[in-house]
């Protein structure tokens, strides 16, 4: 692939450093589906979240792919009494990509990245603003490149259920 033709996420994990490779794959719908597909533990597939501390300030937050957002440790983190979840079209204004591609790297913005501990020492992969397409990079230099800070923010993901 040419320079030129490279997505904003590849070029701007490229300009920063860090030794990475890149993950085509299909579609998925889950997160157990994209640790198939990418060859690695639903652990390692990172989603990143968008939150909303306020109007037009928004946090990164980088979450194992088997755990989900703990609201109360988050906005104690953060110092505040509310967040919230922008809906698909202000996460794209915000950052430049669509919901399910969306990731740290190249972001319209350079919003604040919180990374949950657990990824911490581990090879992660994230989204690479595209659909079907991610970076597998050491969690520790992605967080860090990104000038992000790593906190318990998270907790398991709830069971699914009985049917």
């Amino acid at each position: 692939m040419e320079q030129s033709e490279e997505l904003g996420a590849v070029a701007a994990v490229k300009a920063a450093g860090l030794n990475h490779r890149v993950i085509r794959y299909g579609a998925v719908r889950s997160a157990a589906e994209a640790a198939a597909a990418r060859g690695v533990e639903v652990a390692d597939v990172v989603k990143t979240i968008v939150v909303r501390r306020a109007d037009n300030d928004y946090v990164f937050v980088l979450t194992p792919g088997d755990r989900v957002i703990s609201w109360p440790k988050l906005r104690t983190l953060l110092g505040v009494n509310r967040l919230s979840m922008p809906d698909a079209e202000a996460a794209k204004v915000a950052t430049g990509y669509e919901r399910g591609t969306i990731t740290p790297f190249g972001s319209a913005t350079a919003w604040p990245v919180i990374a949950d501990e657990r990824i911490r020492g581990r090879e992660i992969t994230l989204g690479a603003g595209e659909h079907g397409v991610a970076v597998a990079l050491s969690a520790d230099e992605a967080v860090a490149a990104l000038e992000g800070a790593f906190a318990d923010v998270t907790d398991p993901e709830p069971a699914a259920p009985p049917r």
